[in-house]
């Protein structure tokens, strides 16, 4: 290839190079995702964390195969995902200057990329009627790397995550169990209304706030507070968990305050590790706990087969929003009260 001839196609190359590299970021975070967020959650569902990679690897192949048409959908998708990105964060009214302008990097890639794309459908264009490249890796060399370093970087994903997901501690008994240990002693709920409502398929997906108002008329877990939010308080008086039976299995009409919502700190402190407390300890303002051994998703806490990876606790942290621990003690946050989805549960206790 002539200086000149390679100036003209160094557009396509760096289109191409910026797609590859945006896809494997994409398949790095997706198939991390998919091992600690989206193990135990049902299909397709669960290969939703991979949507992103799949849509980059299908605007790289399409735009080395037609980069006209690939070019053109890639700035559409750069001016669509803005435009989302803001209608987002003004349905959550945090439509501030910063906010809008978070995003404008993606945006200006996106952009960016389908402008050299188009650039590249240009130069092909000049190229007609010229012998084709000699060797097979000049003609397919870039399909096969859009194709392969995703890929590695999936298999290089599996390889660090699948022993330990594969190998976690599940003894099957999802009864009501005893953990102690790490200064606290507790008796954690069975499967049934008071821990996941009691199966895979139907984990309650609740939020915070209708776990807190479960006693309010009318008695259930449905939305409730006309637009404001539970407190504390609430989730003492009137929270599901306080009408939870004696054996865990059913939820009743009136209180029988046997059962109640972990605290953070006791959510914290009975994390496991191979059927053993992990020994974390939590200093009450971090983001993660500090534990003498990693914690992981198993029994006797957790359901390894179940979506659920958070726990919400009893504490709120401020009037909106509430705190949750996740099953590894390596995030200790909060979300908004009324949010509720399959990877956040919950699980009542009571003293032994």
């Amino acid at each position: 290839m002539s200086p000149a001839g390679f100036w003209r196609a160094l557009p396509g190359y760096v289109a191409t190079a910026l797609l590859i590299l945006a896809t494997s970021l994409w398949t790095l975070w997706g198939m991390g995702e998919l091992y600690y967020e989206g193990w135990g959650a049902p299909l397709p569902e669960a290969l939703f964390y991979l949507a992103p990679a799949a849509l980059c690897l299908l605007l790289t192949l399409l735009a080395l195969a037609w980069p006209a048409i690939g070019g053109t959908l890639i700035l559409v998708a750069g001016t669509a995902f803005t435009a989302w990105w803001w209608a987002m964060i003004a349905r959550r009214s945090t439509l501030t200057l910063p906010a809008a302008l978070s995003m404008v990097p993606i945006s200006a890639v996106l952009v960016l990329v389908g402008a050299l794309f188009l650039l590249e459908a240009r130069y092909r264009r000049q190229q007609r009627g010229e012998r084709p490249p000699r060797t097979w890796f000049r003609r397919y060399g870039r399909y096969l790397l859009a194709l392969g370093i995703p890929f590695l970087v999936a298999v290089a994903v599996s390889a660090w995550n699948l022993p330990m997901v594969l190998t976690r501690l599940d003894d099957g008994n999802y009864g009501a169990r005893l953990i102690q240990g790490n200064g606290v002693t507790l008796v954690w709920a069975p499967a049934g209304p008071g821990w996941g409502w009691g199966s895979r398929e139907a984990a309650a997906n609740l939020s915070w706030d209708e776990l807190a108002w479960y006693g309010l008329s009318p008695v259930g877990a449905v939305a409730k507070g006309g637009g404001t939010h539970a407190t504390a308080e609430d989730m003492r008086r009137t929270g599901l968990c306080r009408y939870l039976s004696a054996d865990g299995l059913a939820l009743l009409d009136t209180p029988q305050d046997i059962w109640r919502m972990p605290t953070t700190e006791e959510l914290v402190r009975s994390l496991v590790r191979d059927g053993e407390n992990a020994g974390c300890v939590w200093d009450g303002k971090s983001m993660g706990a500090v534990c003498a051994t990693r914690p992981d998703k198993e029994t006797p806490l957790w359901a390894p087969s179940w979506p659920a990876i958070y726990y919400w606790s009893a504490d709120e942290y401020d009037a909106a929003e509430a705190y949750y621990v996740n099953y590894s003690g390596s995030i200790i946050g909060h979300q908004p009260k009324d949010w509720g989805n399959a990877r956040h549960g919950f699980r009542c206790v009571r003293e032994p």
